[in-house]
């Protein structure tokens, strides 16, 4: 294990006294509680993607091309094309 200091820049003193205080309630070293927070983050990141991924359909097949209608109609309306521009 290394036991080297190393600092995380734009951590303000309220977050690190979070983390400090979570790390004691734990009873917990710092290292390793931030080790297991960015491997609960990774596990979770991946986790959501592939539920947003692979989940089922929300619309049927009619209903997304129905809304795709409505939104080329949309689309072409003067007041849509122009409203970038102002």
């Amino acid at each position: 294990m290394n036991k080297n200091t190393k600092t995380i820049k734009g951590i303000d003193e309220k977050t690190w006294a979070a983390f400090k205080v979570i790390a004691a309630k734990k009873r917990l070293p710092m290292g390793r509680l931030f080790s297991s927070m960015v491997k609960s983050y990774e596990k979770n990141v991946d986790n959501t993607w592939d539920a947003i991924l692979h989940s089922g359909k929300l619309l049927s097949n009619k209903e997304a091309e129905e809304l795709h209608e409505i939104t080329r109609k949309i689309r072409k309306e003067k007041w849509v094309r122009n409203a970038s521009r102002s």
